[in-house]
């Protein structure tokens, strides 16, 4: 199913999963889609890898960690979330070198927390791992420190025009 993009959200220059400055990153774009999901598109390369041909069970959590904390901001752009506790299930391998969806949406929101769930989808529409987790909501100064924000959180470039994100499976 094709869904409809509402807005990309913005990238860090240094960060593991979406930094797009850090030559070892996974470099995923996020998007906000009409459903009030959210997903990232991304692709893993060799140095991503566990056992040969597979993403390292780390790397999975940090993608899921970051789309399902930034589920959030759909709804409120001030709020960021930090994690509290992370659960997840592996139920397929997940491949290296093809590009990769996860998506992700809030379950719970209360005034100091939030929780969410999300999973990685293969290309063939299978869910590969699945996550539930949950955040403390905190605004991006108390997270931030002394960083100067304007160098480090970027736009996405307009390079990658992307209108709709089609979802395998659904």
């Amino acid at each position: 199913m094709k869904y409809k993009v509402l807005k990309k959200q913005n990238s860090s220059k240094t960060c593991l999963v979406c930094g797009v400055k850090n030559d070892l990153g996974l470099k995923a774009r996020f998007y906000q889609l009409e459903n009030g999901e959210l997903a990232s598109i991304f692709n893993s390369k060799e140095f991503h890898q566990s056992y040969p041909g597979r993403v390292h069970g780390g790397i999975s959590a940090a993608i899921l960690d970051e789309t399902i904390g930034r589920a959030i901001s759909v709804s409120d752009e001030t709020v960021w979330g930090v994690t509290g506790s992370l659960e997840l299930r592996y139920k397929k391998t997940v491949p290296i070198d093809c590009d990769l969806i996860t998506v992700a949406r809030v379950t719970r929101d209360t005034r100091k927390l939030f929780e969410g769930e999300g999973e990685i989808i293969l290309p063939n529409g299978e869910i590969a791992v699945t996550a539930k987790a949950k955040y403390v909501k905190m605004p991006i100064d108390q997270i931030a420190d002394e960083c100067d924000m304007a160098e480090e959180w970027l736009p996405i470039p307009d390079d990658e025009p992307v209108e709709y994100i089609e979802i395998p499976g659904r």
